[in-house]
């Protein structure tokens, strides 16, 4: 057995006498897509925000690779092998795609001064060009990232995570305003980057309400309901678990 890439233990915050997550424990191995899932409030949001060193745990340890990260910042962990996607669309409206992708891998590997002043693709356009073609967005590649579709921004913002090769990517609802007709294209994406690299691949942690495409990309599946760990288990014991039957997906 390898070990954890990813190890939360006993993670807990607290904002006054609301108890956001309330002592979350779980493990991700290499090369495992783990969902996340929840209704509204359960403290999927915090919980992510602590893992990626937005905000700071009250307690708890949130360990990479063996290594305490849980005081790190998110650049330092970006350092560190770990990518993300945001609910919220972060690309550069006002560049094009193949320069958001360059500029993605840019921050993981130098500072602001040296993003700005780099020279044009910084020996990074093989590797644009290689995510251009897998995400099927050659034909826009050269277009300004504001003027594309909303489903396309969002295959823009899932491709400038992994320009860095990251070890372990946290995507946050990665099918959140999507046109529906995209969301198996995301999930056969997501799956061919987690396979590809062989001994190597990538590690991914989902949150997403979209419960047909988490239980078809997830390998493990962790329930949260009021900041607590209700369930953690395969697809197929997550949907025949009662009591997150009763509590969260219904009957």
């Amino acid at each position: 057995m390898s070990a954890p890439l990813l190890k939360v233990n006993n993670l807990k915050k607290a904002y006054g006498a609301i108890q956001a997550v309330g002592g979350v424990s779980f493990e991700v191995m290499p090369g495992e897509i783990f969902g996340v899932i929840g209704p509204n409030g359960s403290g999927k949001t915090t919980l992510f925000n602590s893992m990626l060193g937005q905000i700071k745990p009250d307690s708890g340890s949130i360990e990479l690779n063996g290594e305490d990260v849980s005081r790190l910042g998110p650049l330092e962990l970006n350092r560190r092998g770990v990518g993300r996607t945001f609910q919220t669309l972060q690309v550069f409206g006002k560049m094009t795609v193949r320069d958001n992708l360059l500029v993605a891998a840019q921050e993981h590997q130098g500072t602001m001064f040296g993003r700005m002043f780099a020279p044009s693709d910084s020996g990074l356009g093989a590797k644009a060009d290689a995510l251009i073609d897998q995400f099927r967005i050659r034909h826009v590649a050269d277009k300004k990232a504001g003027e594309l579709s909303y489903g396309q921004q969002k295959l823009v913002d899932i491709a400038m995570a992994f320009m860095s090769q990251p070890a372990l990517v946290l995507l946050d609802e990665p099918c959140a305003g999507v046109n529906p007709s995209l969301v198996g294209g995301i999930s056969t994406l997501l799956k061919q980057l987690n396979q590809q690299q062989g001994a190597k691949k990538s590690s991914f942690v989902v949150i997403e309400h979209n419960m047909d495409f988490v239980m078809d990309l997830c390998h493990r599946i962790m329930v949260m309901v009021e900041g607590q760990v209700m369930a953690i288990g395969t697809p197929a014991e997550i949907r025949g678990n009662k009591q997150v039957l009763d509590a969260y997906l219904g009957n």
